[in-house]
């Protein structure tokens, strides 16, 4: 069997996309999936993300961790995805859709998608840092300088102590550069490493850095090793509400596997 495959990244987040609305791929095949994402014998992606059929909205996204096995919510792949459906033809400049934490909107012009985000109902806050869940649980750390960090070690360390088990966290790394301003760096479950970027990572560290008062305004930048997003919201209390994460997409290449 030959399955049409897209390579696609945004802000260096990379994932490989298939249009799988004829329920042709075989997901429950995690081995598959992980040899896929794996950057020397596969394609090489932080994932595999599905476009299947919705009887409701007009698609739904099923994303896979590159380990093989089903994640949470993914910002940029949410973003990507938007882009792939637009290329395929199945939307135009707007969309509606599903995805693990719920129902999407989304809108593109040119390559720049802007994602509804879930509402974000409260932050715990400890003395070393936050904690919150913006589709996928994030812990976020404030520091001086994120340049000289050991993310991979120092992210490891924490992803999966006695707080977070097996399951496992994000983990975020924050420096607060202006008012408007953040840097982080991100170490992600499923893939057991740091990435360029992470969509829902960036959100989580805008809406920490406005509720521990590091930051006053309510449209952030927000800079990660593979590009500048932005990140807006509303917020009443300790809710966050009208989240949209915004930034860049690309296609990289397409081309088929033999399975």
């Amino acid at each position: 069997m030959k399955i049409p495959f897209y390579k696609y990244q945004g802000t260096g987040n990379d994932f490989v996309m298939i249009d799988n609305r004829n329920d042709d791929f075989p997901r429950s095949n995690h081995e598959l999936i992980a040899t896929l994402c794996d950057r020397r014998f596969g394609i090489g992606a932080d994932g595999v993300i599905l476009l299947q059929n919705h009887d409701k909205v007009d698609f739904s996204m099923y994303y896979f961790n590159a380990d093989g096995k089903p994640g949470s919510f993914c910002g940029n792949g949410g973003r990507c995805i938007v882009a792939f459906a637009k290329q395929l033809g199945v939307i135009d400049r707007k969309t509606v859709f599903a995805a693990f934490d719920g129902i999407h909107e989304a809108t593109i012009v040119d390559n720049v998608v802007s994602l509804s985000m879930a509402d974000v109902k409260y932050i715990s806050v400890f003395p070393k840092h936050v904690f919150l869940d913006t589709g996928s649980p994030h812990h976020v750390a404030f520091v001086a300088s994120t340049k000289k960090l050991d993310v991979p070690t120092q992210g490891a360390l924490i992803a999966h102590n006695e707080t977070y088990g097996e399951e496992g966290s994000n983990v975020n790394f924050v420096s607060v550069d202006s008012e408007d301003h953040i840097t982080v760096r991100t170490f992600e479950r499923g893939v057991e490493d740091e990435t360029l970027s992470c969509g829902t990572g960036v959100t989580a560290a805008a809406l920490a850095a406005f509720s521990m008062d590091k930051i006053k305004l309510n449209h952030i930048q927000v800079q990660t090793l593979g590009g500048l997003l932005t990140v807006s919201f509303q917020n009443q209390k300790d809710s966050f509400t009208d989240i949209v994460l915004a930034g860049p997409t690309e296609l990289i290449f397409n081309g088929t596997i033999d399975h």
